[in-house]
């Protein structure tokens, strides 16, 4: 096929923002300690993220808890855990979706149309998992840059954007382009399927002219009778 770069290359694409999503997911790094004013020699650095909550100090090793209960966690981290946890599994499934509609897969057979439906499919949902990493990310990252101009919140309790953050957009970057490159592949076959075979609607044109010399031979026939 003529477009096997495109689907090798979306799906090279979307499992490295499958990896870059999970390690969004997991890294505490969503939210660190801000260093402000005359703040500039810190003896810990505090990180947050979803799941847990890091504190480094001077000639200590890094500590890390989970967070006690998931009820008294505040509204936009439980909303931001759901979106990834969906985007996880929303990127898992559309690789798995984008495997089984490659050429040398045989697990759908080997029709050309089906396959190239899979993987218009699989960059759809690669696409949708973009949608669900930005937005939490994005959200967290303007939670962050509003709190730190805000003379009200101490300097102590002011964070700045984490390396999970930066991670994220890039997965939500990558997963657009390996997306896109795949509904690309999609919309390329349909074009080459319709090519290939015309539509059914008319008549073919001998049949026509079969009728027609048919008719002919007929007229014939009986005039000579």
């Amino acid at each position: 096929m003529a477009f096997d770069p495109l689907q090798t290359a979306g799906l090279v694409l979307g499992f490295f923002g499958m990896v870059g999503t999970l390690a969004t997911a997991l890294l505490p790094q969503w939210r660190v300690s801000a260093f402000v004013g005359s703040n500039i020699i810190v003896f810990e650095r505090v990180w947050e993220g979803l799941w847990m909550n890091c504190i480094r100090q001077v000639k200590v090793r890094l500590q890390c808890k989970f967070y006690n209960s998931l009820l008294a966690l505040p509204p936009d981290l439980e909303a931001a855990r759901a979106l990834m946890c969906v985007a996880v599994a929303l990127c898992l499934i559309a690789l798995l979706i984008g495997i089984c509609g490659m050429r040398k897969i045989q697990c759908t057979g080997a029709n050309e149309r089906v396959k190239a439906y899979l993987l218009g499919t699989s960059g759809v949902l690669f696409i949708l998992t973009g949608i669900f990493v930005l937005i939490p990310v994005s959200w967290t990252a303007n939670t962050i840059i509003r709190d730190f101009y805000n003379p009200a919140i101490h300097i102590g309790q002011k964070r700045e954007l984490g390396a999970a953050l930066f991670l994220g957009w890039a997965s939500t970057a990558v997963l657009f382009i390996g997306g896109g490159l795949l509904c690309g592949f999609c919309c390329c076959n349909r074009k080459k399927q319709k090519h290939r075979y015309p539509a059914a609607g008319r008549p073919a044109p001998h049949t026509d002219k079969g009728q027609q010399n048919w008719t002919v031979l007929s007229k014939t026939s009986t005039s000579y009778v």
